[in-house]
């Protein structure tokens, strides 16, 4: 789950790091108030959505010589008509897609003396099961930029499990950093915070994006992004209630609901697989046949029937998908339960697409006479292959 930078950073706040006092605007009429309770001579306006790049985005519905996401104003009044002109209207960024972001909060934040621009974040590190701290000196919108074209620019440190963090790791970080003076000090403090925060809230990744030096010597935590364990957010209910719905995919949002992993793609065919193993081959022999998948579908291992009519309504209520493909190897999972599931969500909300239906394993012979005797045009295959093949000829025909 991610949170906006304003959340992010009131959350950084709460654990002793170093954030710009700032104002979170809703409603256009409230944008002058927010600004003039900060103090200048120098406002940021940013704009609130979940992706980055805000700095380089364009508004779909821009006008000549409109900046991006992010502006700097220099009076409150004037940050107030940035704010007002940002609310309510599409943002596009690298990360967001070309349909672009609504943006329905802006954050208005005073400005800092900016001397040099650092990256930090920690993350779990899948490589080696622990905690790491990435650091560079490289800080700011080119990031991505820097880790692919001058990798010796970006240092990890690892945090064992066993010992824990230390004042070593934070001053290791500092002097990755190039930092000096007081500022190693605030560093091995900032750097505890975050380790802090990380565990605490059930973390999977905190950017702090730049981390800057301030023309007085200080560290500053200029912009941050945070995303949590999804499966932590029950014993997390105070982070839960910092979710944005209206930042998440509507049907990913309503498949969490169900307790479905799903994630939308770019592609034509609709699939419905149990394990995540066998969904990504699936997509694979999609491609390998000549089409793309529009979806990722794990229905899981325990899937009861009104989970499967869920998962069918959210394949079909894609306005790409052309047709679906059920691939379901029963172990843990019913091949009968499928069928039910299938059958059920066809006769509710009908079928407009080819529909391509692979079972193998427990119950697979119950399942597919629960197929056959529904009288739906229902395409059997027998294999992987033949059930990819299959549904990209029937596509293929349909076009």
């Amino acid at each position: 789950m991610n949170i906006h930078e304003y959340q992010a950073k009131q959350l950084l706040k709460d654990y002793g790091a170093p954030v710009s006092e700032g104002r979170i605007v809703l409603k256009a009429e409230d944008a002058k108030t927010a600004a003039g309770e900060l103090e200048g001579p120098v406002w940021v306006i940013k704009a609130q959505i979940h992706a980055g790049g805000r700095g380089k985005g364009h508004f779909l519905e821009a006008e000549a010589g409109e900046s991006g996401g992010v502006r700097i104003a220099t009076s409150a009044t004037k940050a107030a008509e940035e704010a007002q002109k940002m609310l309510g209207r599409t943002l596009v960024t690298k990360q967001t897609g070309n349909n672009g972001k609504h943006v329905g909060r802006i954050y208005i934040e005073q400005g800092a003396n900016i001397e040099k621009e650092l990256y930090l974040a920690a993350l779990v590190d899948r490589s080696t099961s622990r905690i790491s701290f990435v650091c560079s000196t490289e800080g700011g919108m080119d990031i991505e930029d820097v880790a692919s074209a001058t990798p010796e620019k970006i240092h990890t440190i690892s945090v064992d499990p066993a010992s824990e963090l230390s004042s070593f790791h934070g001053r290791t970080i500092a002097f990755s950093l190039n930092l000096s003076g007081k500022q190693v000090k605030q560093c091995v403090a900032l750097v505890a915070a975050v380790y802090k925060l990380f565990k605490e809230k059930d973390c999977e990744m905190l950017e702090i994006n730049p981390l800057i030096v301030t023309k007085e010597g200080n560290l500053n935590c200029l912009d941050c992004k945070m995303s949590f364990d999804g499966n932590a957010l029950y014993r997390q209910q105070a982070i839960l209630s910092l979710r944005d719905e209206s930042e998440e995919d509507p049907k990913e949002l309503a498949a969490s609901k169900f307790d479905l992993n799903y994630i939308t793609l770019d592609g034509e065919i609709g699939c419905m697989v149990n394990g995540a193993g066998l969904a990504m081959a699936t997509m694979d022999i999609i491609k390998y046949f000549g089409s793309e998948p529009a979806n990722f579908l794990d229905v899981g291992g325990a899937a009861t029937k009104e989970k499967v009519t869920e998962a069918f309504k959210i394949i079909t209520a894609d306005k790409n998908v052309k047709g679906i493909l059920v691939n379901i190897f029963g172990g843990i999972m019913r091949c009968d339960v499928i069928a039910d599931g299938v059958v059920s969500a066809v006769k509710e909300v009908g079928l407009k697409v080819p529909l391509v239906v692979r079972l193998e394993g427990t119950n697979v012979d119950l399942g597919k006479t629960i197929l056959n005797d529904s009288g739906l045009n229902v395409i059997a295959a027998d294999n992987l292959g033949d059930a990819a093949e299959k549904i990209v000829m029937a596509v293929k025909g349909n076009r």
